[in-house]
């Protein structure tokens, strides 16, 4: 089997190593079958796609839809990079899953309308599916609704007229979309259990996602919540792009 490629951005090691193994985990992969790239720490090489099954882009704490002045060099250079290779990606249609900043990724490229309008604090959120959402091969073999976390201070407001939107919150009205037939993008976090959760809380607390102070509080809410559904999408994935 060709290894699926994750694309990191995390600059803390232990939040990046936590990412990584739940992409292991919940893919049902091997650490030879997903190789791992971290943007935040240098330039993209230059990348064969035919080389790999897949791409996952992984959670990130740039925020595209920032002020371009009040970003650093790092991210401006990241989202050069990934912009230019979804300009491939799209193109060829080459399976392509982007969770959270997959969204403010895929969106912004795509011509999506990507602000703060639609962010949600760190926690657990009810994710309905649309009717197409009910019916597509990646969300094969989940309810019609279920609990993903979420902690996201961007999301897409107003979807192209070409993608199809996939699932939704209350509050917020994108939550997955697909374009064409193997691009896909999760605001929610499909790799994200509570554990990894509470563990992104204590990495970013000073982050400015929610109060430090409230970081306890948000913890013990984590450990309310079983997110065990959105885990199938990664390995739906896999299934299906494995080559």
């Amino acid at each position: 089997m060709k290894p699926f490629l994750l694309l990191a951005s995390r600059a803390e090691d232990e939040a990046a190593e936590d990412e990584y193994r739940a992409y292991l985990r919940y893919g049902g992969l091997e650490p030879g079958q997903l190789h791992r790239v971290r943007m935040e720490a240098g330039p993209l090489l230059e990348l064969e796609l035919s080389r790999y099954s897949g791409v996952i882009v992984g959670g990130s704490p740039f925020t595209s839809s920032d002020p371009s002045e009040h970003k650093t060099d790092t991210q401006h250079r990241v989202e050069r990079e990934l912009a230019a290779l979804l300009d491939r990606v799209v193109a060829e249609d080459f399976p392509f899953l982007g969770a959270c900043y997959g969204v403010g990724t895929l969106g912004r490229h795509q011509g999506a309308v990507i602000d703060r309008t639609y962010g949600e604090g760190l926690g657990g959120v009810t994710i309905k599916l649309t009717e197409e959402g009910l019916v597509d091969p990646l969300l094969r073999g989940l309810p019609e609704s279920f609990t993903a976390f979420t902690g996201h201070k961007e999301a897409c407001t107003v979807l192209p007229a070409h993608a199809v939107l996939l699932a939704s919150s209350a509050a917020c009205p994108v939550h997955m979309f697909r374009i064409k037939t193997n691009l896909y993008a999760t605001q929610f976090h499909p790799e994200l259990d509570a554990e990894g959760l509470i563990t992104r809380i204590d990495i970013y607390r000073h982050a400015g996602y929610f109060p430090p102070e409230s970081a306890e509080m948000l913890m013990e809410d984590a450990r309310q919540f079983a997110a065990t559904e959105p885990m199938k999408i990664l390995r739906n994935f896999v299934e299906r792009y494995a080559s």
